[in-house]
């Protein structure tokens, strides 16, 4: 379902569409790329050479073969199992590659853009364990991509890429946030914005607030962000996969949840494995990125994310996350039983999370 909306103030049309699952997201992705004609533009966190239904290698090195630019910059830890002589294959057939390396610092955005008119931002990596997840992806036409074309650029740049195309858009963001914009999250620029951006969210909702994460993980700022929210009377609703990918990561989840749900925050517990990010706020604004709801998220990765007002887009993510919450089942505090890894892992997050 593709949704446009007329800008009047800015002159031009906006269209965004919504996809929700790894395979919807591959497909819509992969149609761009073999349409574009002049620029593809990727930056992901995993991009590994085992789609074999979706070989967005050979795909690459087509277009790169045609003439088209291709740029890539993949995050060197989260990539790290992409073969060396994948990567030379690209650059062999004229695709610029690059890895971003930072301790501690990983790039965990997910950006790709076409023709520099279309732009895909959210949570889907290229690799296939992820093939039948649940995720969260908006493609946008207009004007925002612009400001999402100026977003890839910065990290291009700082990794070494000399396109003079991309380096001229490696400028400051002047965004109108009248209606959607861009969130830009560096926190090792010191340009750390999601922080801002959830604690405003939550101060200011009125009824209901709906938040969808993989993991759980958040910090005391934000538990206390939450619990606020609660006290005024704001419904809040935390949907999270009942199992992820990571057994770590789900019994530092539970853990959490039990804490937060006797706090009055109320968890739902998908059937299925759910890799989407994104948070509704009175049915009124709207979030969809790359971050999840931990530390490394708001204190070491970089990610981005699209904050949606425009009435239409609100709507239809709030039909993609009801529908989520609907199949998923009411977390009960009163039935959790802490294992005996709860008593060892807990302390450490903890501890981490004061750090960070």
């Amino acid at each position: 379902m593709q949704i446009t909306v007329p800008y009047a103030s800015l002159k031009s049309i906006m269209a965004y569409e919504f996809y929700t699952n790894s395979q919807k997201t591959w497909t819509a992705m992969f149609q761009a790329i073999e349409n574009a004609r002049s620029s593809v533009y990727l930056e992901t966190y995993i991009f590994l050479d085992d789609l074999h239904k979706f070989d967005f290698l050979r795909l690459f090195q087509k277009k790169a073969e045609q003439g088209v630019r291709v740029r890539i910059v993949l995050d060197a830890f989260g990539s790290r199992e992409l073969p060396k002589k994948s990567v030379e294959e690209l650059k062999a057939s004229g695709v610029e590659v690059f890895f971003y390396s930072q301790l501690l610092h990983r790039i965990h955005r997910k950006i790709l853009i076409i023709d520099d008119n279309t732009a895909f931002i959210g949570g889907v990596n290229f690799h296939e364990v992820a093939r039948t997840w649940n995720d969260l992806t908006i493609l946008i036409r207009g004007v925002l991509v612009k400001s999402i074309l100026r977003s890839f650029a910065k990290v291009y740049v700082e990794c070494g890429g000399r396109d003079p195309l991309i380096l001229k858009e490696n400028k400051k963001l002047i965004l109108d946030k009248a209606r959607n914009w861009l969130v830009e999250h560096f926190p090792e620029n010191k340009s750390a914005t999601l922080k801002k951006v959830y604690k405003k969210a939550l101060s200011k909702a009125e009824s209901h607030v709906i938040l969808v994460t993989p993991y759980l993980m958040p910090r005391r700022w934000f538990v206390r962000a939450l619990h606020q929210a609660v006290l005024r009377g704001v419904r809040v609703d935390v949907l999270v996969p009942k199992v992820s990918n990571h057994i770590w990561g789900d019994s530092i989840g539970a853990f959490f949840m039990h804490r937060l749900a006797l706090l009055g925050v109320n968890f739902y517990l998908e059937p299925e494995m759910n890799h989407a990010k994104g948070m509704l706020i009175d049915d009124s604004e709207g979030l969809v990125g790359s971050n999840n709801l931990d530390f490394f998220s708001f204190d070491l990765n970089s990610e981005v994310c699209v904050f949606l007002r425009d009435p239409e887009a609100v709507q239809r993510l709030a039909e993609i996350i009801v529908g989520w919450q609907k199949k998923a089942e009411l977390f009960n505090p009163d039935t959790y039983k802490p294992k005996f890894i709860d008593y060892i892992i807990s302390p450490l997050v903890r501890i981490l999370s004061r750090i960070f």
